[in-house]
C-alpha cells in the first residue's frame, strides 16, 4: 500500500512532509562496539578503510571532526547532517558526504558506521534506494556483524534486525493547535514507532515540526518498516489536512491575527531568540498553506530553520563579534523573510 502511494500526489504530501530519511547502522565483526572501542589501530582501520572505499565509490568529501572547529560541527548538526553523538566522539569520529549531500556516512558514532540519506518531501523509497548500492559495497568489503536470528548487531538493541531507522519530518500546525500530540505519541507507540521533536530523542516539536520513525520492529524487513512508517504518515497527513480548514474556519479572526502578527514581528524584530524564530517561521509557513501568505521558495524558506542557528550565523561574512547572537539572527532572518514572503497574492 505504502509503496504505491509514495508515487502519488507528491506535491500534496509536501504540504505536510518536510523531509524523509533512511539511516542504516553497521558494525564490523570482531571489533569492539562503541563506546568500548579504544584501540587506535582498530579505529584507524575503520576510518581509513571506509574513507578509501568511499573515495573509490564517488565524489565524497571526508572530514575528521578533530580537524574541524566546534562551530563547524555544530553547523552540520543544525543542518541534520551529523548527530550530537558524532560530536561527542569528536576526537575520533569522521563524516563523509557525497557532492549533493544526498548520502552521508558517519564513522564511529554510536556504531562503527551509519549510512544516511535525506530527501526532501515524502520520499522514503528514494532515500532507501540511494543507500542500497553503498551498503552492498560495504558488506562485500567488510565482515559485518550479523546474527541469523537477531539480524544486524548494533550498539543499541532498538536497532537490531535491519539496523534501519526510517523517518519523516512533518509539519503539523493544525494537529498541534488542536492538542493531538500526546494522542499521536500513543498511537505511534502502538505501531512500534516514535513521534518526537525536530532534533530527535528528547527534543521539542519546534515550529510545528516533528519526526515519525520506527523503533525496534526487529521482526520486520526494510520494506515492511518503510511501509509501517509510511502508513502512519498517511494517517497524519489525512488528519492534518482535514483539520487545517476546520481550525481556520472555527478560529478565523484569531488565527489570521496570529499569523499576520508573526509575519510582522519576524520582518521587523531587533532581537530574535532561536525558539521564538521557530515559532514565528512555523506560523508564517502555516499562513502560506492557508493562502494568507505566499512563500516564493518553500525549500529555501525551510532552510531558515537551521540558518537561524548560532553556528550558521557565525559562519556569515557579516558576522561581527560585537553583535549579540539574537541581534544577528533578527537581521538575517528578517532580511530573508522580506525577500521570500508576501501577503496573499502580492508580487
Amino acid at each position: 500500500m505504502a509503496e504505491r502511494q509514495q508515487g502519488e500526489a507528491m506535491t500534496n504530501f509536501d504540504k505536510v512532509a518536510i523531509s524523509s530519511r533512511i539511516r542504516l547502522a553497521r558494525n564490523i565483526s570482531d571489533i569492539e562496539f562503541m563506546p568500548l572501542l579504544t584501540d587506535e589501530n582498530k579505529i584507524d582501520f575503520i576510518t581509513s578503510s571506509m574513507s578509501a572505499l568511499l573515495s573509490a565509490s564517488g565524489d565524497f568529501d571526508t572530514r575528521f571532526l578533530k580537524d574541524m572547529p566546534l562551530s563547524s560541527c555544530t553547523a552540520l548538526l543544525e543542518r541534520h547532517i551529523i548527530s550530537k553523538e558524532l560530536i561527542a566522539n569528536k576526537d575520533i569520529s569522521v563524516v563523509s558526504t557525497n557532492e549533493d549531500e544526498s548520502i552521508i556516512v558517519m564513522m564511529l558514532e554510536e556504531d562503527h558506521l551509519r549510512l544516511q540519506s535525506v530527501q526532501s518531501g515524502f520520499n522514503l523509497m528514494k532515500a532507501y534506494s540511494l543507500l542500497l548500492p553503498l551498503d552492498e559495497k560495504i558488506s562485500a568489503a567488510f565482515k559485518i556483524a550479523f546474527d541469523q536470528r537477531l539480524g544486524y548487531l548494533t550498539s543499541s538493541p532498538s536497532n537490531l534486525g535491519t539496523g534501519m531507522r526510517a523517518s519523516v519530518m512533518v509539519f503539523i500546525p493544525a494537529l498541534v493547535m488542536s492538542g493531538q500530540i500526546e494522542h499521536l505519541k500513543k498511537d505511534a507507540r502502538k505501531e512500534g514507532l516514535t513521534f518526537r521533536g525536530v532534533y530527535g530523542e528528547g527534543s521539542e516539536g519546534l515550529g510545528y515540526l516533528y519526526q515519525i520513525s520506527n523503533q525496534g520492529l526487529l521482526w520486520l524487513s526494510e520494506e515492511e518498516i518503510i511501509d509501517r512508517v509510511s502508513d502512519f504518515f498517511f494517517e497524519i497527513y489525512n488528519q492534518e489536512t482535514s483539520l487545517r480548514q476546520q481550525i481556520f474556519e472555527k478560529n478565523h479572526d484569531k488565527l489570521c491575527d496570529e499569523i499576520f502578527r508573526a509575519f510582522a514581528i519576524i520582518k521587523n524584530a531587533y532581537l530574535l531568540e532561536e525558539k521564538e524564530m521557530f515559532r514565528l517561521l512555523g506560523l508564517v509557513r502555516f499562513g502560506h498553506e492557508l493562502g494568507l501568505l505566499k512563500i516564493k521558495d518553500i525549500e529555501l524558506f525551510m532552510k531558515l530553520y537551521y540558518h537561524g542557528g548560532s553556528a550558521f550565523l557565525r559562519s556569515l561574512r557579516t558576522f561581527s563579534a560585537e553583535k549579540k547572537e539574537n541581534r544577528m539572527r533578527a537581521e538575517y532572518i528578517s532580511k530573508m523573510v522580506k525577500n521570500l514572503v508576501t501577503i496573499g497574492g502580492e508580487k
